[in-house]
């Protein structure tokens, strides 16, 4: 397993990189989705008869903030697992453990 947060592995193949694809693409997904969230119920708290739709609105996009992180941690974890393909390599580095025919 490589490490954490590794910026290189990202683009270290193809495979790497469509990965790196979508789950930026679900990070962008719900970061809007919380930022929605909190301006419908940032709207809410004009009306009194609408507090506490606004607040629940609040909780839901607080949640959503915190899934954010989530996201990127899974992402970083996928990466870590995924073969690198001999010429990203670098220089030195132990080659890929390779299955014994059976």
């Amino acid at each position: 397993m490589s490490k954490l947060f590794d910026h290189s592995i990202r683009t270290a193949s193809p495979a790497h990189a469509e990965m790196v694809r979508k789950y930026e693409l679900y990070r962008t997904m719900v970061e809007f989705m919380a930022a929605a969230l909190f301006v419908v119920g940032s709207i809410f708290f004009f009306y009194p008869n609408l507090v506490f739709a606004g607040t629940w609105l609040f909780l839901i996009g607080s949640i959503l903030f915190a899934v954010r992180p989530s996201i990127r941690l899974l992402l970083e974890l996928r990466l870590a697992n995924l073969p690198v393909p001999q010429e990203f390599r670098p220089y030195g580095a132990a080659p890929l453990k390779q299955e014994m025919p059976s």
